[in-house]
């Protein structure tokens, strides 16, 4: 499962012409799910997520969480984070999750970051999406579950 994390100012999702989720501060998220990954990595991914502390406290360090903050979130599903270029110019999405297993396992992943953050909005999977967004920082992080709990 990989993340692609960033803080933002704002940001919108808009899918077939009418603004489908928005948020204010707080963080995007873009979820890809390998067709390996299972709920106990998603829980593990959403749990630390929750946690990450990058947001600016009173003295101005990163020592927030987006709960500290009162934070919203929106989450995105992107199996395109599992592009594999090694070979020729088109890139390959063999290890991206089939929507079979990464669209009930992006459900659960919205269900899980409600229980820590209750201002979640997300897109729609397999839908043809437009983001729109103020990168905070700019900050971006990438999680990815193999280089952080091996699975």
């Amino acid at each position: 499962m990989r993340f692609v994390i960033q803080r933002v100012k704002h940001a919108s999702v808009t899918i077939d012409g009418e603004v489908y989720g928005k948020i204010d501060d707080g963080l995007l998220v873009l979820c890809g799910i390998a067709q390996t990954d299972n709920e106990e990595i998603a829980d593990k991914m959403v749990k630390k997520l929750c946690g990450l502390r990058i947001f600016e406290d009173s003295e101005g360090k990163t020592n927030l969480s987006i709960s500290g903050v009162n934070g919203e979130m929106m989450i995105i599903s992107q199996f395109t984070l599992y592009a594999d270029c090694k070979k020729g110019n088109r890139p390959s999405f063999i290890q991206a999750g089939k929507p079979d297993i990464a669209s009930p396992l992006y459900d659960h992943i919205i269900e899980e970051t409600r229980k820590y953050i209750p201002g979640v909005q997300k897109g729609i999977f397999g839908a043809d999406m437009k983001i729109e967004l103020l990168n905070d920082g700019p900050f971006t992080i990438v999680m990815d579950s193999k280089e952080m709990f091996g699975a």
